[in-house]
């Protein structure tokens, strides 16, 4: 359907389903594939395909990946049919790209296909202002209780000296530790916040 938002996160899914997840198979293309399957990126069609950490797709499809990406077109494993896809794709990783590439570990070609309109979005602990937000976010969308819990002056300022090695990932999780420590209370305290190099209950 039109605007649709197909995504695949790459390092999620082993390489060897990483393809046919991605593209689709026939009938009978391999031993359990008891049906046909259209594959994320048809399913994108009009739409948006995200291709989350795309630093860790295996180099060995990102030649197909490419062809698809130059041709518009895909084949599904165990069919000679050609599909024609028209989607937008976009793509992210916390991976530096240009050092796979001089590795050896990311096609060259794919990433300046890749890379028509790059945006680099600092880590969490460069964007101290954005941290209040985003708490109160993940309060809303992790809590159980309404209206959300709040942080209270002196959790926040925890939160924003907090290096975040694990960027926003790291700052879900602390939040949703600290819903489950404080009870649905209503409001999260510095003794509620447990980080993932155990330096918590920093103040009460």
């Amino acid at each position: 359907a039109a605007h649709t938002l197909a995504v695949v996160n790459c390092a999620a899914i082993p390489e060897s389903l990483l393809e046919a997840e991605l593209f689709g198979y026939s009938r009978g293309a391999f031993t359990g594939a008891l049906q046909s399957y259209a594959g994320r990126i048809q399913a994108a069609h009009l739409g948006t395909l995200f291709l989350d950490e795309i630093g860790d797709m295996p180099l060995s499809l990102q030649p197909k990946l490419l062809r698809f990406l130059e041709q518009k077109e895909l084949q599904r494993l165990g069919s000679s049919e050609v599909v024609r896809v028209d989607a937008r794709i976009v793509s992210a990783t916390n991976a530096h790209l240009l050092s796979l590439v001089r590795e050896g570990k990311f096609r060259e070609d794919l990433y300046y296909r890749l890379c028509g309109f790059p945006i680099d979005i600092p880590p969490l602990r460069d964007r101290s202002e954005d941290i209040a937000q985003l708490a109160a976010h993940f309060l809303e969308k992790c809590g159980s209780s309404l209206p959300a819990p709040q942080l209270s002056v002196q959790a926040l300022q925890l939160l924003k000296t907090h290096p975040w090695a694990g960027n926003i990932r790291e700052l879900q999780n602390v939040i949703e530790r600290a819903l489950i420590l404080s009870a649905d209370q209503a409001v999260i305290r510095p003794e509620h916040l447990m980080f993932a190099d155990s330096s918590f209950r920093n103040a009460r």
